[in-house]
């Protein structure tokens, strides 16, 4: 095969239709629009959600609870996951990112205590769980508040 002998699959271009071009191309007249009615009309048409005039389901369903804008999401570490690093290792926010443990920071990384520790660790983060805490430190390390 040869670069002027190149074609696309059968099928994968397809010509647009050009519509109200007479009556021959069977998108003449009414442009495939049918007669009359709302959606004939130019500007026609109904909003997202609207059900024909039927009260909408964002309208029937309850609404219950309060999300708030403003709280922190927390990105989550276990203590099994932390059995990675070497003895001694300062496990930041950054190393934990880097090494790809957690994918983003958000409002910073909470330590919960899932899982044992084997390894003397000095880990810093942004909050710990009390049973993480006291995890850390029955294996050795510290838990340091950044």
């Amino acid at each position: 095969m040869q670069l002027h002998e190149l074609k696309p699959a059968v099928g994968s271009r397809k010509e647009r239709k050009r519509k109200g071009r007479g009556i021959a191309t069977g998108n003449g007249k009414t442009a495939g629009r049918g007669h009359k009615g709302q959606n004939a009309r130019s500007g026609g048409g109904v909003r997202p959600g609207f059900e024909g005039g039927q009260m909408p389901i964002f309208r029937r369903l309850p609404k219950r609870g309060f999300k708030n804008p403003n709280r922190a999401e927390y990105a989550v570490v276990n203590l099994e996951t932390l059995n990675r690093f070497e003895d001694g290792t300062e496990v930041t926010p950054a190393l934990l990112v880097e090494t790809g443990v957690v994918k983003n920071e958000k409002n910073g990384i909470k330590v919960l205590g899932n899982g044992s520790l084997e390894r003397k660790l000095t880990v810093k983060a942004t909050k710990f769980s009390g049973s993480a805490k006291d995890a850390i430190e029955a294996a050795g390390g510290t838990a340091e508040l950044v």
